[in-house]
């Protein structure tokens, strides 16, 4: 009898604005394309997390399935097939001031486990999830054990560091009461000095590591207009080869650790190691 295969879960956190969505969907695109079977969950009220794997295909997302119809018996009704076949799916949010964003998380999860999802064949699940803390609803993929794996995608800017900081909080608060455990910092390049120096130091600080440089390419804000991963777009070009080696880097990681997140003033002092000091003085964690 073959042995069942391992299904890694993985949530990706970081900084609104940092580009965690288009890194998650070209990291999953690499993947898919090598053969692995992946389901993307956006956890995004913005429902944005798999538009490129569908080629900008409009994704009915979980909660507006329910709002609509009342019920969601099928898998049809919530799933679309993208890129390789990867199965994607948006949770959503609730109606624009109502309710709490988080509860599309919630949903979403218990409706995928109910309508079996969660197949045999599957390699892995990633958790797209909003926010610069991990709280409430968010802290879901987590919390509930779903998830364990994390990786934040930062940069070298500022409050890309302090949210990532923050993420971590989260994390180390949930690897005491179960077994989440971080498995690295992705940096998505801004092109801002000495960057790459800064992450590795600012990686080692939370020990952990930096598992991957996603270099900064405009060709992916071209792909990005036409609706497209890097890897569909344009699969011959260094980028292309920058998302395949990051989703190499994710399926052979196996450095996984609970995160020591800095206090205020330790990050300011590495901040200011680098040279970024002039930058934060009218900012606080």
């Amino acid at each position: 009898m073959s042995e069942k295969k391992q299904l890694r879960q993985i949530a990706i956190y970081g900084k609104g604005g940092i580009g965690k969505s288009t890194t998650t969907q070209n990291l999953t695109a690499g993947l898919a394309e090598s053969g692995k079977n992946v389901m993307v969950v956006g956890c995004d009220p913005k429902a944005d997390s798999t538009r490129l794997l569908l080629g900008g295909l409009a994704q009915k997302t979980v909660l507006d399935t329910l709002r609509t119809s009342g019920d969601a018996t099928e898998l049809s009704n919530i799933m679309r097939i993208g890129f390789h076949g990867t199965k994607c799916v948006e949770s959503g949010g609730p109606e624009p001031g109502v309710g709490c964003a988080g509860r599309g998380i919630i949903t979403s999860i218990g409706l995928l486990e109910r309508l079996g999802a969660y197949t045999d064949d599957l390699d892995y699940v990633f958790y797209d999830v909003l926010g610069d803390v991990v709280c409430g609803g968010f802290a879901m993929p987590i919390r509930e054990g779903k998830a364990k794996e994390i990786y934040i995608v930062a940069s070298g800017e500022m409050m890309a560091l302090y949210a990532a900081n923050n993420i971590s909080k989260g994390i180390a608060k949930y690897a005491r009461t179960g077994g989440v455990r971080i498995g690295g910092i992705i940096c998505n390049s801004r092109n801002v000095d000495r960057e790459l120096e800064l992450l590795k130091a600012f990686a080692e600080e939370l020990g952990t590591q930096l598992i991957y440089f996603v270099p900064r390419d405009n060709v992916v804000q071209r792909a990005e207009i036409h609706r497209k991963t890097v890897i569909e777009y344009s699969p011959e070009v260094k980028q292309a080869q920058e998302y395949r080696a990051l989703a190499k880097a994710i399926d052979e990681n196996t450095m996984f650790t609970i995160p020591k997140p800095m206090s205020q003033e330790r990050l300011e002092e590495i901040l200011m190691e680098h040279g970024l000091m002039d930058a934060i003085e009218d900012y606080h964690i």
